[in-house]
């Protein structure tokens, strides 16, 4: 299979290469509002622990990092007061309580995922008080995705010793790129040395999975110097490899405004850094997953891509979902019941709020049955580049052609004319050629874009 970046000509670049979400929710963050109280959580978790059988996914979010990446789009805080940390991990006691009491017998955790920020900022004694009161409300079950991402810079021999102990089975750690100039312009300066040590450490303590970071898009990259880092991941050969778009949204991190525009590579040079990833990857035996990443065929992930049962949440492609998931700390999302729902953002109304007792949460969104279908058509896209159109009516009970009817139309006008999907009465196909432009695929079945004031951005590009 080839990327077909020949069908990506200057003009259709130009038509495709606009902002767009990149689905790692239906209906997206951007519809999540404030009618959703914590109140109406609460009930929720009512609800759930009606279901104590079911498994959960857990995600904590560890929001410290020592100084700011001026690319990063991730909720973070920066400093270097060790107390700032030791005084948060207090907070998400209190929460896990809270929601723990709430939740009663439901306990059973298949996906555990600590992101960040930069969950290594912390201690081993503090990641372990973490784990002890997680412990406390949550039991892990047999084959569970226990999951953290790592910064090579900070994270220490006697760390990688700990998550083995704990049985952590998938490291993920950011690497972006690993040209000194590309480092300079986005203030993240992280030898190879350290990215290919930290690796080395990682095999040796038997970590099932390993996952390296990039992002191409950055001020200061070209062809040659892309080139020369994915042929340097090759070398090292982790299990699994992202290679996300960057995201420039200055409207809503006002510290990317250190990075100009005018500095960006344009979107022809973008879409040539992705052809040299997919070009050197698939040389190297990966399977590319999704719009983004790829996998070794041992791997679970590209396991689950050739049986079509991946999945997508906030936590990325999994292959262990549960039907709910929890948030913890500050602008964690959950999933519960049918709902959205996201924490404050800010650290000083999640202590408030928790002082109070109540979940901190700020915003969320309850789906219609509207919603439910598209997600469903959405996820399969975004996952598998797949729709079994006759799977969705059956589950649905829904004429697709009918239901789906402008979405099609629009399809036909675009994506089918040009060649990025194929379709038939039983099957929606994205072709090679189309994985590049997947989440404009997506867009058609999105029925909230066009209630948007096109004037405002919103999402970052799709190229």
């Amino acid at each position: 299979m080839s990327l077909g970046l020949a069908a990506a000509t200057a003009e259709r670049l130009a038509r495709y290469d606009r902002p767009g979400p990149r689905y790692t929710s239906y209906p997206t963050a951007i519809e999540f509002h404030e009618g959703f109280t914590p109140q109406r959580y609460s009930e929720k978790l009512a609800e759930a622990a009606a279901q104590p059988e079911e498994p959960l996914s857990l995600y904590v979010h560890l929001p410290f990092c020592a100084e700011r990446c001026s690319f990063c789009g991730c909720n973070v805080i920066i400093t270097r007061k060790r107390g700032v940390a030791a005084a948060y991990l207090r907070d998400l006691a209190t929460e896990l309580d809270v929601v723990g009491r709430q939740l009663g017998d439901r306990r059973k955790v298949v996906q555990l995922h600590w992101g960040g920020g930069t969950p290594t900022y912390l201690t081993v004694a503090e990641m372990q008080a973490l784990w002890d009161e997680l412990g406390e409300h949550f039991e892990l079950q047999p084959g569970a995705e226990i999951a953290i991402e790592v910064d090579p810079r900070v994270t220490s021999a006697e760390q990688v010793a700990w998550l083995q102990s704990r049985g952590f089975n998938r490291v993920s750690m950011g690497v972006q790129d690993f040209d000194p100039g590309v480092q300079d312009a986005i203030n993240r300066n992280q030898t190879y040395e350290q990215t290919r040590d930290l690796h080395l450490s990682l095999r040796e303590h038997g970590i099932e999975s390993i996952n390296f970071d990039f992002v191409y898009g950055l001020p200061q990259q070209t062809a040659a110097s892309f080139r020369e880092t994915i042929a340097r991941a090759v070398e090292l050969r982790p299990d699994r490899v992202a290679v996300y778009s960057y995201a420039f949204v200055p409207w809503v991190k006002a510290h990317q405004k250190a990075i100009r525009l005018e500095d960006l590579p344009p979107r022809e040079v973008k879409l040539e850094l992705f052809g040299i990833a997919f070009e050197l990857f698939s040389a190297a035996g990966y399977v590319q997953i999704g719009m983004d990443h790829f996998a070794l065929p041992s791997d679970s992930l590209a396991h689950a891509a050739a049986s079509r049962s991946l999945h997508r949440n906030f936590m990325g492609y999994t292959t262990r979902p549960a039907k709910d998931s929890l948030g913890f700390g500050v602008s964690a999302i959950g999933e519960l019941g049918g709902a959205f729902a996201q924490n404050t953002k800010k650290l000083t109304g999640y202590q408030e709020a928790l002082a109070s007792g109540v979940p901190p949460i700020a915003r969320g969104f309850e789906r219609s049955r509207d919603d439910v279908i598209r997600r469903d058509v959405i996820e399969s896209l975004m996952c598998n580049f797949h729709l079994d159109v006759r799977a969705i009516e059956a589950t649905h009970h829904i004429d697709f052609a009918d239901y789906f009817a402008q979405s099609l139309e629009e399809l036909d006008r675009g994506p089918v004319a040009h060649g990025f999907v194929r379709r038939s009465p039983d099957a929606i196909e994205v072709t090679p050629e189309g994985r590049l432009f997947v989440r404009n695929v997506c867009m058609a079945f999105d029925a909230y874009l066009k209630r948007h004031d096109d004037s405002q951005p919103r999402f970052s590009r799709t190229v």
